[in-house]
């Protein structure tokens, strides 16, 4: 049966290491027969959640006009989503955070979601991505029925395309395979 992927690219870089595994990932996906959407976030305007509880006194309704309802009804009718970011300061990016941080518009309809996670970092090490895996993980534990179904340690590639010829490119692509 056919999935509904949702591939949420935090990377601020069209064609950045983490957008670049965003896509072996989709590839994989799309081969095993799933309907599959990738979404570059940076190429969304979505601006921050300001604590406003608007959405509380209207139905799941933003205060902030931007392009995250869109994005949020796309997260909530998905199967899977992939949650990537490059890692800044040992943490998710901001573009990715910010939109993790505004979907609590609607966060109770956001319902069992198998997640993966990818996280890329210029450090050799692979715990340099755990803060990140943290923020995903602690978004998951808010999600009723979400499980996690696998991630990608991306370390050792910093510059633009590091990522290409690697390894981690099948990874993702195997990962993306995986959904079914």
């Amino acid at each position: 049966m056919s999935k509904k992927v949702l591939i949420l690219s935090g990377s601020p870089r069209k064609g950045g290491n983490s957008d670049l595994l965003c896509d072996e990932f989709m590839r994989g996906a799309i081969e095993s027969g799933n309907n599959v959407e990738k979404i570059r976030v940076a190429e969304k305007k979505i601006d921050f959640c300001r604590g406003c509880y608007y959405c509380t006194k209207s139905g799941g309704v933003c205060a902030i006009k931007d392009d995250m309802a869109e994005v949020l009804q796309k997260i909530i009718d998905a199967d899977v989503i992939v949650l990537a970011s490059p890692v800044y300061f040992y943490s998710v990016d901001a573009q990715l955070k910010a939109l993790i941080d505004r979907t609590v518009a609607r966060w109770l309809e956001v319902k069992d979601k198998e997640f993966y996670y990818i996280a890329t970092c210029a450090d050799e090490e692979k715990t340099s991505c755990e803060r990140t895996f943290e923020c995903f993980r602690g978004y998951a534990d808010c999600v009723e029925g979400a499980k996690e179904c696998g991630l990608i340690y991306g370390a050792g590639v910093y510059e633009k395309g590091a990522v290409k010829n690697t390894p981690l490119m099948n990874e993702a692509y195997m990962l993306g395979l995986k959904v079914k």
